[in-house]
């Protein structure tokens, strides 16, 4: 079946750890959902540059998206990179070939960028506190925050997310204590500059958490049998159940760790790396809970395209 470009949108995000796309129709929503760990990230924070191995993971995957974007006949396509590309010295060749392989040429976004494009897809079918809400997006190399009211205000990026703190800090299976609180050391002290900073980000009633790691803490939290992102929309995760994931994941081995429903096996390594983040986070806001939102930057990329405010 073909469709006209303005009825079937997509958009590829690239990011450190996974390779993401999502297909979006103008009638009827989300058709297609893809998410393929492809780690382009690996390394990058030591060697300031992108590896060929990590290079053709992503190339290989971009191939596969393109035979199934090509179903749709006519679409428009949107490709967006992330925090592994703005630290590589050799995006501009990766670019070059990522483009050849998909049709069209990927876009690096800033991490400004980046956040407004996370919010936008973020808060969708969500209801929001007007008084503030804060989004928080764990990647693998970095981590959006953003302050919205009645609009996005605030929006910044830190160098820290899943894989950059399980390169930095984890070397030990399981992680020995000592490396667990030097990792969760450096994300709060980078979360504490900024709230002094942007104060009002701590006062924020509202917190919505979006991305691999918090969807995966969720999913192991209740357990999910088969790992269903779209199953825990809206979900409330506590703090206490955070904390409580961040303990079992972290004090086991790899080859254990894999076996806990709810946990992608291409995401067990890195996840404990990433619930550092979480941990660090949430107890510098002192925070609660935290809503869990299904929708993310492709959704952002996507309702541009489709011309949505």
């Amino acid at each position: 079946m073909t469709h006209s470009a303005n009825d079937i949108v997509a958009a590829i995000d690239i990011g450190t750890n996974s390779t993401n796309l999502r297909i979006v129709s103008r009638v009827t929503g989300i058709v297609d959902s893809r998410v393929t760990v492809t780690r382009l990230g690996q390394d990058v924070d030591h060697n300031r540059s992108l590896s060929e191995e990590a290079m053709q993971r992503v190339l290989s995957c971009l191939a596969d998206y393109r035979q199934v974007l090509d179903t749709y006949g006519s679409y428009s396509l949107r490709v967006v990179a992330s925090s592994a590309c703005r630290d590589a010295s050799n995006r501009e060749e990766f670019f070059t070939r990522a483009g050849n392989t998909i049709g069209v040429q990927p876009e690096l976004l800033s991490g400004q960028d980046e956040g407004r494009l996370a919010y936008q897809g973020c808060v969708s079918n969500l209801v929001l506190d007007p008084v503030g809400h804060l989004i928080v997006d764990i990647g693998g190399g970095s981590t959006e925050i953003m302050l919205g009211t009645t609009q996005l205000d605030i929006a910044r990026s830190i160098d820290v997310g899943a894989v950059r703190i399980t390169e930095r800090h984890l070397r030990r299976d399981p992680p020995a204590p000592e490396e667990l609180l030097n990792a969760i050391g450096e994300v709060q002290d980078l979360f504490e500059d900024l709230l002094r900073e942007f104060p009002d980000m701590a006062r924020a009633p509202q917190i919505i958490g979006t991305a691999g790691t918090i969807v995966t803490v969720a999913a192991v939290e209740i357990g999910q049998q088969v790992f269903d992102p779209a199953g825990l929309h809206a979900f409330r995760l506590t703090r206490s159940a955070i904390e409580d994931v961040f303990r079992t994941l972290a004090t086991e081995s790899l080859s254990d760790r894999v076996h806990n429903p709810g946990l992608p096996r291409d995401r067990a390594d890195v996840i404990v790396g990433g619930c550092c983040v979480l941990v660090a986070l949430m107890r510098s806001l002192d925070a609660d809970e935290m809503i869990v939102s299904a929708y993310n930057i492709l959704d952002g990329v996507c309702a541009e395209l489709l011309g949505s405010p």
